[in-house]
């Protein structure tokens, strides 16, 4: 099956710092070395604890930041700035959809204004922008009264559809989705999922979509990779992770999922890390994850560990891979 979307070792690193002239900054490690693949018309679910660099990824892949190293392909075109492709092509082949929905909506456009502007930029359906405009909304479930409303008129639910249907004015190939629901209340972020999986099947999209709620990333997502200060250290398609995570940090973030049997969630040992997430300006040698984890040897604190490919299309960035359980 064919990657619609291709990471290659990308990294971001962020200044921070420093005094005149920027000498003795110090720099954020946000991203290190990332590769990822996506099939066309799937999802890859990105998980992790904030801060672990998965938005700075997702923002590298939209190129509203600029990798340090690494290549972002879209199908066969190189959307890096190395890869020369303007960024109106860019806007094109990739759209963001943020976290918050009234934040990244212009308060003083309507919504026809809000959503005609990309087909004005792009040169898209000249002649027939409003009818665009109306073909957008029922899209995304919402009537063609809704052109003529503001922002604020509507609730976090509407308004996260209104920013979809904004990112698919043009087109797009592949969605980075920011954490899209994480801002609505429950009985809403099904509706939202929903539409997002509609939109899938009927346009053949592509979503690179960043999460911290496994139980999301586990309704929507084909593959799921996990994030650690900044590296992928485990990947696998979800059914698998979920049953059988072989990372430690990973068996962690699961074991904090809640079960829906009462009798089984108070049988289960849960996995409590201890010390706080190493800073991104300095991380350990060796294993960024070795000073929380209890399997660390001394290998751990002087090699880091590569993402390996351990079976059933299973990669885990750990010397010490296994079921928990296991030896």
């Amino acid at each position: 099956m064919s990657s619609a979307l291709t990471i290659t070792d990308v990294t971001k690193h962020y200044r921070i710092g420093g005094g005149l002239f920027g000498r003795g900054h110090q720099s954020v490690q946000a991203v290190n070395r990332v590769s990822l693949s996506v099939p066309a018309a799937q999802t890859y679910g990105l998980v992790g604890e904030t801060g672990c660099g998965k938005s700075s990824l997702g923002r590298c892949v939209a190129r509203l930041a600029d990798p340090d190293q690494g290549r972002v392909l879209v199908g066969d075109t190189d959307v890096g700035p190395a890869g020369g492709v303007p960024l109106r092509t860019v806007r094109r082949l990739v759209q963001l959809v943020f976290q918050d929905p009234y934040a990244s909506l212009n308060p003083r456009l309507t919504v026809e204004q809000m959503l005609t502007e990309p087909l004005v930029i792009h040169g898209l359906h000249a002649g027939r922008r409003r009818e665009r405009v109306r073909d957008l909304l029922a899209m995304v479930g919402l009537g063609a009264s809704a052109a003529d409303r503001f922002p604020h008129e509507f609730s976090g639910g509407q308004r996260q559809r209104l920013g979809i249907a904004r990112a698919l004015a043009v087109e797009p190939q592949v969605l980075v989705l920011d954490e899209p629901v994480s801002a609505l209340d429950v009985s809403v972020r099904a509706g939202v999922l929903n539409l997002l999986a509609d939109l899938q099947d009927e346009f053949g999209l592509t979503y690179l979509f960043i999460a911290h709620d496994l139980s999301v990333v586990r309704h929507s997502s084909a593959t799921v990779g996990v994030m650690y200060l900044g590296g992928v250290v485990e990947e696998a398609p979800t059914d698998l992770l979920f049953e059988a995570p072989r990372h430690p940090y990973t068996q962690a973030l699961l074991s904090a999922v809640p079960l829906a049997d009462p009798r089984r969630e108070r049988a289960r040992e849960r996995i409590v890390l201890t010390g706080d997430v190493p800073s991104p300006v300095d991380p350990p040698s060796g294993c960024r994850f070795r000073t929380r984890c209890w399997k660390a040897t001394e290998i751990c604190t002087t090699e880091p560990p590569l993402l390996l490919e351990v079976g059933d299309g299973q990669r885990v960035a750990c010397h010490h891979p296994a079921v928990r359980g296991e030896n």
